[in-house]
């Protein structure tokens, strides 16, 4: 049973990874970027690493990719066409 979640998460964190490098525009990719951290959480708590796990879940899940669209945001804002930020 454990093998088969193993299994499924860890073709979820490289397909998500995949993801991350293919899309072309940038706010998938962050959000997809998301889903890497997710992955990551869920098999940290797998393998019984629940301290781990929490900070992936704060940093990784949520932080990182808040920043990212926040410093987006800002970019697009300050240029005068912002179609050029995707």
């Amino acid at each position: 049973m454990f093998e088969i979640l193993n299994f499924i998460l860890i073709l979820g964190l490289l397909a998500s990874a995949v993801l991350v490098v293919r899309l072309r525009s940038v706010v998938s990719a962050v959000i997809a970027f998301s889903s890497v951290g997710t992955f990551l959480t869920l098999l940290f708590f797998l393998f019984h690493a629940p301290d781990v796990a929490l900070s992936e879940a704060a940093v990784g899940t949520v932080a990182v990719p808040l920043v990212l669209l926040i410093a987006l945001a800002k970019i697009r804002s300050l240029l005068d066409d912002p179609s050029e930020a995707e």
